[in-house]
């Protein structure tokens, strides 16, 4: 395996964002401040794995989720499982609604796994 470009975190990173903590007096530099900030959409993403399974995760990066999963530092199951192929992967308006629906599509036998990858 090659290197990886994802390494651990970086001390004073938090677990849920792995940039670094802000301190509350900094200053956030905004691009058009009379306009409100549009949020980030999240993603549910279905992977293959080698061994012929799905895992399911959610990412505002998928890309670079998929990258992690690849290098061993993404979740246990990957590390255990490595991922073949990205199967899809659908937008969500924010994370709770991402995570609502991971957790929905976790719960699915294999065969509604394959209708979710169908439906458009």
């Amino acid at each position: 395996m090659g290197a990886c470009a994802f390494g651990g975190r970086q001390r004073g990173a938090s677990l849920l964002h792995p940039g670094p903590i802000l301190a509350a007096s900094a200053t956030v530099p905004v691009d058009n401040p009379g306009m409100p900030a549009e949020p980030t959409p999240w993603y549910v993403y279905l992977l293959e794995c080698r061994n012929g399974s799905y895992y399911a995760g959610i990412s505002n990066d998928v890309d670079a989720r998929f990258q992690a999963h690849l290098c061993g530092k993404g979740a246990r199951y990957t590390r255990a499982n490595p991922p073949v192929k990205l199967l899809a992967m659908r937008a969500y308006p924010d994370r709770s609604a991402a995570s609502r629906a991971e957790c929905e599509l976790k719960r699915q036998p294999r065969a509604r796994k394959l209708a979710w990858l169908q439906q458009p």
